[in-house]
């Protein structure tokens, strides 16, 4: 036989077997998937989601604005005592404490495996999938310049180690996703400011923040990065799905390979995060941050409010357990040339402005809101500017993001399809809420009730009593209409 014909027929047969093993493949990865989100969708409760149930359990999604809610509502609301140990800082739950009411936590839906089942309510908030990747750029960097003010990378990690053993406190290092970004950003800072050095020139070839590859790497590179596709991309879809590489789900890897090597079977995660985003007690949207927050306030904080009262857990004295508190430090104390106002807690700014939980209500609880996010974004800012310092020229505004060149948005948006379907989704359960709460407001018996208590009184001032309320459905309800109408991003 012809030597042609022979290796054309043993590259047939060699396709044909590397065909097949793709197949099997292929069907092998369907199979692990499609059984992942059977049993994902068998255990969603089909219990009244409008009603807070014993825990609540605040999915914090990274850079959605999740930390505000923290410290501004459920902090205000919730008593230390009555927080799950370390639920917002440690990187693994603790079910050694009884009859916590709140859990806060990066951790994914996988942890609900740990909740009572049955007795526990799920909140969170999304963010446009474009902008939570801009952001978690910026913190990473943000929080690696940081360490900038050590001679060297050794003495960073060092001196990083020390302060965690001596405070026994928890650090941004030890908190997911941020103990893979940050280390990651942080080698690759020094890296190029040894670099820097090794060539005597501070000249920088370029102005644009996002693209100066010899202080800080460009913002394709980070995207385009391995570890970036691990924990960054389609990081909300993941994590509401329980699957991210801090799932407490043993499947979860395999899980995630599979879908990273077939992009289709993504369609399977994503009915089943947005089958629990269905069943969750509230939705917030970052981009609509005072409508979310003025919702949080009246469908969360009030049942909130009403629970612990009739529980007798507000007006109690605490016993609280110091070890609990926030003993959180933030990486600033790596920095022993700071000023006072960049050091110590995270949760200094907010926990100034202590609140009587005793006769709490949802105006009070706005009222307390707005005082505590205006001290909180401040301390945030001073902490920024005094990082980015230490890479100076490269200073991320919204200005230099807006000339970020299209090309790079448009791959981010490509790595990022099913946060972005998902966002979509998000947007639609947001309307609904909004227009149900605008009905709930303007409901005939509520407004029965009140001219059936007032009926002794002139009919002028009770409709002078309930103006603010039909006011307040106006402006609701044509902002729910309007809001229907653009769902896209």
């Amino acid at each position: 036989m012809d030597s042609t014909v022979k290796c054309t027929i043993l590259l047939i047969l060699l396709g044909l077997v590397v065909n097949a093993f793709s197949v099997t493949d292929y069907e092998h990865c369907e199979n692990v998937v499609k059984k992942w989100a059977t049993n994902s969708l068998k255990h969603e409760s089909k219990e009244d989601k409008h009603a807070l149930k014993d825990l609540l359990f605040f999915l914090h999604v990274p850079r959605t604005g999740g930390r505000t809610y923290f410290h501004c509502f459920l902090k205000k609301l919730y008593w230390s005592s009555l927080e799950c140990p370390r639920s917002y800082d440690k990187l693994r739950f603790d079910p050694s404490k009884e009859k916590c009411r709140l859990l806060v936590t990066h951790d994914d839906y996988s942890i609900s495996s740990k909740l009572p089942r049955g007795r526990t309510s799920v909140v969170t908030i999304l963010r446009n999938p474009i902008d939570r990747v801009f952001s978690t750029y910026e913190f990473s960097v943000e929080v690696a310049a940081r360490f900038l003010v050590h001679p060297n990378l050794t003495s960073a990690t060092q001196m990083a180690g020390r302060l965690r053993s001596k405070n026994k406190g928890v650090s941004t290092l030890d908190i997911w996703p941020w103990k893979y970004l940050v280390p990651w950003m942080r080698e690759d800072l020094f890296a190029r400011r040894d670099a820097r050095k090794t060539r005597g020139t501070s000249d920088f070839t370029s102005g644009d923040p996002y693209n100066m590859e010899d202080i800080v790497m460009p913002l394709l590179n980070y995207i385009n990065n391995p570890i970036a596709h691990e924990i960054v991309h389609n990081g909300a879809t993941f994590q509401i799905a329980g699957l991210t590489n801090n799932s407490y789900l043993p499947e979860s890897h395999e899980v995630r390979h599979c879908v990273d090597k077939y992009n289709n079977l993504g369609d399977y995660v994503l009915q089943v995060a947005k089958k629990r985003l269905d069943n969750m007690l509230y939705v917030g949207l970052t981009e609509d941050h005072r409508e979310s927050a003025t919702m949080f306030a009246n469908v969360v904080g009030q049942q909130v409010i009403s629970q612990l009262v009739n529980s007798n857990a507000i007006g109690k004295e605490a016993n609280v357990n110091n070890s609990e508190q926030g003993t959180s430090f933030s990486d600033s104390e790596l920095d022993q040339n700071t000023n006072s106002d960049e050091k110590g807690n995270e949760t200094t700014s907010s926990d100034d402005n202590e609140v009587n939980q005793d006769n709490m209500t949802v105006e009070k609880l706005m009222d307390t809101y707005k005082v505590c996010i205006s001290g909180l974004r401040k301390t945030q800012t001073r902490r920024r500017i005094a990082s980015l310092k230490r890479i100076s020229p490269a200073n991320f505004t919204k200005e230099a993001r807006n000339r970020v060149p299209q090309m790079v948005l448009q791959r981010i948006q490509s790595l990022n399809k099913l946060d972005v379907e998902l966002y979509e989704y998000a947007q639609g359960i947001f309307a609904k809420q909004h227009k149900q709460a605008a009905e709930k407001l303007f409901d005939a018996r509520t407004l029965g009730s009140i001219f059936i208590y007032w009926g002794g009184i002139k009919l002028w001032d009770a409709c002078l009593w309930t103006m603010p309320f039909v006011l307040l459905f106006i402006f609701l309800f044509v902002n729910a209409k309007r809001r229907t109408l653009k769902l896209k991003i």
